[in-house]
Parts: structure tokens; sequence; C-alpha cells
């Protein structure tokens, strides 16, 4: 019986690093960022509402969604992100739902449902389990500000705007540190592993 496991973490926790590990370990992967980036594609009907709702400059001369242009559209505005996400939000369910059936098929142990929002968008409860990766915020911000070049004041925003990661971590079956050593990551990734397979 194939089980779906939820994978999330705090913002720069490290949750690509496990991903890569679990999917090395031979278990499919539904990436929701990809999926998106498929759903809000150039030529989609989304991105054509997307147009629609925000104007041309949400979109690139090369007909791709203009992603950064967009987030500082809604960032600071809550009836914007509204907006974008009655726009999104269906389609990308949507798609996940049969990924995750496609992945399936197989019958592998287990499907990882890699979402960066899982727990504020309600996805634990398709989940059989919830792994959470997490890092402490001396770690975090300093690689959130190299990874995506911002001041510590920025970075920070960004931290806080989403859910705080000891929220994540109470409502988690399994916690994944990746606050330092990568070989300890993996360990507990491998520990987890033997948990499913058996």
């Amino acid at each position: 019986m194939t089980k779906i496991i939820g994978l999330t973490g705090g913002i720069a926790t490290g949750k690509s690093t496990v991903s890569a590990m679990l999917a090395e370990a031979g278990l499919p992967i539904v990436d929701a960022d990809k999926i998106a980036w498929q759903v809000e594609g150039p030529k989609t009907p989304v991105l054509a509402q997307i147009v629609a709702q925000f104007g041309p400059e949400a979109q690139l001369p090369d007909g791709s969604l203009n992603r950064k242009w967009l987030g500082r559209q809604v960032f600071n505005d809550d009836a914007a992100l509204k907006a974008l996400n009655a726009i999104t939000s269906g389609p990308i369910q949507h798609a996940i739902l049969q990924a995750t059936l496609d992945a399936g098929k197989t019958q592998p142990p287990a499907v990882i449902l890699d979402i960066p929002l899982l727990l504020e968008n309600g996805w634990q409860h398709v989940c059989d389990q919830v792994i959470v990766v997490s890092a402490p915020l001396a770690v975090v911000l300093p690689r959130l500000m190299a990874r995506n070049n911002l001041t510590a004041a920025a970075a920070q925003a960004r931290i806080d705007s989403q859910m705080p990661l000891a929220e994540k971590v109470k409502l988690a079956d399994i916690v994944i540190d990746n606050g330092a050593n990568i070989d300890e990551t993996r360990q507990a990734v491998l520990k987890w592993l033997k948990t499913i397979k058996s």
C-alpha cells in the first residue's frame, strides 16, 4: 500500500536537500513548485487569467510569467494575493492530485508531496505522514540572504510572512533537523526510510 508523505519546512531550512535524498532513495517526488510553473507556463489559460487580472507587466517578452514583478505586487497586498490564489490554486491542486495518482501507479512504498505551503493550504489532510524540515534561525537567515541576495531585514520579512517554523514542527509526524551537518540530515532521512520500506 503506497503511503502519501507530505514534505515541507520553513523557508531556507533545506527542504530541497531532503527531497533530493528521498529521490535518490527511489521515492517519486511530486514537486508543487515545478507543477505550479507548468500550470502557469506560457500559453496556458492560467497565465492568460493572471495577465487579464494584473495587466501586461505580469508577462515577460518570452511569454512566461513575470514572477519577480508579480511577487512584488502580492507580497504586501492581501487583496492582490487573494485574487492571484483564486486564479491559480484550483488548477495547481488538481495537477498535484493528478501527479500523485500517476506516481502511485507503480506502487512505490511512498509518494512524496513536496509542498512549501503544505500546512498553510491544508494538504496534511491527504497525507499519511508529514515530514517537516527544520533549522535554527541563525542558520536560516544567512542561508536565505545568500540564496536570494537579500538584506537581513528583507530576509527576515520573508521568514515572518510564513507560518512560524515552531508551529509547523508541532504539526509534524517527523521532524528532520537540517541545521548544520549534512551527514546527520542524511542519517535522519535513512532512519525514516527504514520505517516506510519495512
